[in-house]
């Protein structure tokens, strides 16, 4: 397109600027120069024969000298190095020709193919939708999993959070969820993960199907702390992106704790002050900025899944305590439940969906108050049942909750490959136990 073309010829800078490094300690490299503000990015020229360009931000100043953050490792810069300004900001190509792939932190396709035709440039840091222009969540999302679309029924455009510890099956049910959902599209961000457990992930747990409308980004363990902050903040562009077109996006980001822990190594490096746990106030800061990024907006819906790893399965860690407070609602992966072989291992007594009351049918809402019920009262008493101390007809409450507690673990129960539509899932709710139920 001409007009495109305008644009890349306008946004050319005929002088470049440049600086010199003076020193690298850890992960923060100074230099002297060039002239540039917070988030544009740069270019450290290195090599001795055949010069090659390190892709660094500049995240802050110190005395004049300017502090920048690498995307790559910093084998090679030597004090002098030259600094090169491009007087941008990251931006990355986004377009339909990128469904089916596996793209870095910065977007780029994992095979090496840049002969993508047919894509946008679009900033990877916006703001959040106006407060007072985001459409109210009113119709439901199905995603496939009985036991979250019958008790803990999402909106399109709602936030959720995942709390788990490892091992638990966070990765399998946001598999489950690409797989079975009604949305659009699904953007999915490994931020963190081990290496070898992506391939496992697009191979075994997404498989053909999941990937023929997914987008997966990917910013492994290994990589600087700022690949992966912008691992995050590309798949959120992404996800924007295709809501701007009118489309329901289901974004997955797996996790936010690595995001943060990322952050706390930028702050740390950049001299912040270790606060919580020695996370550093940016933290607290950045991540409001990128969870409030999701959910409605005039054109389309982003429906968000962001797993928190809570450590030894604390819940009042810093992390989940603040996250938990941002989103519309949490699901609790419990070990415990996971042990005794229910998949998902949705604790259905601490999970809970704040919009749900406002997308339901009251016999709908009643069914899934009363699996509830019967669950406290079971949980409530489970010693004395396991001891055999229970003797029924002392409580009637109780007698009920015993006798439905095998079809409600059955009921949430849901094989990796089983789909289920959320009106067969509502159905068979209300037949079993509603009031017109058992």
């Amino acid at each position: 397109m001409l007009s495109d073309l305008v644009n890349e010829v306008k946004g050319l800078h005929p002088l470049k600027h440049y600086g010199k490094v003076t020193q690298v300690v850890g992960l923060m490299i100074e230099s002297k120069g060039p002239k540039v503000s917070v988030g544009e990015i740069c270019y450290i020229l290195v090599g001795k024969k055949v010069y090659r360009r390190i892709m660094v931000e500049v995240v802050g100043f110190r005395d004049e000298n300017v502090l920048l953050m690498p995307f790559d490792l910093t084998h090679e810069i030597a004090p002098g190095s030259l600094v090169e300004a491009t007087n941008r900001s990251l931006t990355i190509k986004i377009g339909s020709g990128l469904i089916g792939k596996v793209l870095d932190g910065l977007g780029q396709p994992f095979d090496g193919e840049d002969s993508v035709n047919g894509l946008s440039p679009f900033s990877t840091d916006n703001h959040p939708p106006n407060p007072l222009k985001r459409p109210r969540i009113h119709e439901p999302l199905s995603l496939g999993v009985r036991a979250i679309d019958s008790l803990f029924t999402v909106g399109k455009g709602q936030r959720i959070g995942i709390f788990a510890g490892s091992g638990v099956g966070k990765s399998t049910l946001m598999a489950m969820i690409a797989k079975n959902s009604d949305a659009d599209i699904n953007i999915i961000a490994l931020i963190g993960e081990r290496g070898r457990e992506v391939r496992d992930f697009v191979e075994r747990d997404l498989g053909p199907e999941g990937m023929k409308n997914t987008i997966l980004v990917v910013a492994t363990s290994d990589q600087p702390a700022l690949m992966r902050i912008k691992g995050a903040m590309t798949a959120t562009a992404i996800a924007e992106f295709f809501r701007n077109q009118g489309l329901n996006v289901t974004l997955m980001m797996d996790s936010v704790t690595r995001v943060a822990m990322a952050q706390r190594e930028i702050g740390l490096a950049v001299g912040e002050p270790p606060t919580t746990k020695g996370y550093t106030p940016s933290v607290f800061a950045f991540l409001p900025r990128l969870l409030e990024r999701s959910g409605t907006n005039e054109s389309g819906s982003i429906t968000a899944f962001y797993t928190v790893l809570v450590d030894g399965d604390d819940m009042n860690e810093p992390i989940a305590d603040t996250v938990r407070g941002i989103l519309d609602g949490h699901l609790v992966l419990d070990r415990k439940l996971a042990n005794r072989g229910q998949f998902p291992a949705i604790n259905v007594l601490t999970s809970i969906s704040r919009v749900m009351n406002d997308i339901v049918t009251t016999p709908h809402q009643k069914a899934a108050d009363k699996v509830r019920s019967f669950l406290s009262h079971y949980y409530d008493s489970e010693d004395l049942i396991n001891i055999g101390a229970y003797k029924r007809g002392t409580n009637r409450q109780l007698d009920e909750a015993v006798q439905q507690y095998p079809s409600i673990i059955q009921f949430i129960k849901q094989e990796v490959h089983e789909k289920i539509t959320l009106d067969e899932a509502v159905t068979q709710l209300i037949n079993e136990f509603g009031d017109g139920g058992r």
